[in-house]
């Protein structure tokens, strides 16, 4: 808490502190309302939402078609588990394919449990199809990767913070540096079942990988018969300017991990879509969820998915972001801006403050936002933001770093 958090905010924290585990460092900010790029805390002072859910939250809090659409489901059925059938399943899997140009979805509910999902799809899909030998498949991931936080996930995670006393790790994966393309080539094996990879590394402070780096990997997986997956949690449905970041290169995944923006920050709402081929190893018994997939997800997934396909978002966030990245690079105090349509990586200049420092600063001039890796923030507003929106957080940035 800083000295100014006011008495009401401060009795929320204390509660907090008291009774939940301690695994995340919020900023002491209690918010109780939200909608479009703003949010109040309990004292009723507002705040510019420069976050975004980390994309949970791409079409702004509260926005009325999303809402609209959780609404009316809940007056009809929330949950049926996948034991029956229910008259939203189909309609959703259908949309969502035809807006993401796949062939299969497999709904889920969390990001991690989409990533999980995608790696125990390769390797099935190596051991039936491509002939790879029973527990022998391995997968290649980057160095710096966010996956997620389940016990495999973080089998191959670079993060010591992530990984420390959670072992023993889950075997099968072989790790190569981000972006540097003959690491990828000589890590390849007759084994090898995926290269699974971000399109752009959010947690690692928003990384870009060089031009053509993509193109690289996608024919390497072609000569090779390996699957290439691409985790768009974070970077897709919208946030770089493109319905996924791998569509700035051109590319085309095997599989794709979706979350975050898909649930459009009502429900948690995850999914993997792709090859009917690979996809389809999967039979009944073999994976599941009680809640993947459940009638109030899909009617929001819906809802989602129409907004995305008028592609107004897209163009959004391509044009608001370029005149985002413009106004950061100007400033003074930052050493590096990446990343692609609304989403940046700000690195703060050496003598400046830490990010948590800047984070801090930042909140008690009313715009939220926070940092990874110390002197890294990450900005990434609501995709539904004005471009004077963007300019008053992009001015209280340059009061904190100036």
């Amino acid at each position: 808490m800083t000295a100014t958090t006011a008495p009401a905010s401060r009795q929320f924290i204390a509660l907090d502190d008291e009774w939940s585990t301690h695994n995340y460092h919020p900023l002491p900010v209690v918010i109780a309302h939200g909608e479009g790029s703003w949010v109040t805390d309990v004292e009723g002072r507002r705040y510019l939402d420069f976050l975004s859910g980390y994309s949970s939250l791409n079409f702004g809090h509260r926005h009325p078609d999303l809402v609209a659409a959780a609404v009316e489901q809940l007056g009809r059925v929330t949950l049926t588990s996948r034991a029956f059938r229910h008259d939203q399943f189909g309609p959703f899997c259908r949309e969502l394919a035809e807006l993401t140009g796949t062939e299969l979805v497999l709904a889920m509910n969390s990001g991690a449990e989409a990533v999980e999902s995608a790696i125990k799809v390769a390797r099935k899909w190596a051991y039936r199809v491509k002939g790879v030998p029973e527990g022998r498949a391995e997968i290649i991931v980057a160095g710096s990767n966010f996956h997620g936080r389940t016990t495999t996930i973080v089998s191959f995670s670079t993060d010591e913070t992530a990984r420390a006393d959670f072992g023993p790790f889950t075997p099968g994966f072989r790790v190569v540096r981000y972006g540097v393309l003959d690491d990828v080539r000589d890590a390849i094996t007759a084994n090898t079942a995926a290269v699974l990879l971000e399109p752009v590394q959010g947690e690692a402070g928003v990384i870009v990988p060089p031009a053509g780096y993509f193109r690289g990997v996608r024919a390497l997986c072609d000569e090779h018969d390996v699957l290439l997956v691409a985790d768009e949690i974070q970077s897709g449905l919208g946030r770089t300017g493109d319905l996924f970041a791998l569509d700035h290169e051109g590319v085309r995944a095997d599989l794709y991990t979706l979350g975050k923006a898909l649930g459009g920050g009502i429900v948690p709402v995850s999914a993997v879509v792709g090859r009917r081929d690979v996809l389809g190893v999967l039979r009944p018994g073999e994976h599941g969820s009680t809640f993947g997939g459940n009638p109030l997800a899909c009617a929001v997934g819906r809802a989602v998915v129409r907004l995305l396909a008028t592609g107004e978002f897209q163009r959004r966030s391509r044009d608001l972001g370029a005149h985002l990245h413009a106004r950061l690079a100007e400033l003074p105090g930052v050493a590096a801006v990446r990343g692609r349509g609304l989403w940046a990586g700000v690195e703060i200049a050496p003598g400046g403050p830490d990010g948590r420092e800047a984070s801090e600063a930042l909140a008690e001039l009313g715009v939220l936002c926070k940092e990874t890796h110390e002197n890294t923030l990450r900005v990434a507003p609501p995709l539904v933001i004005t471009r004077d929106e963007l300019d008053q957080g992009v001015d209280a940035l340059a009061k904190v770093l100036g």
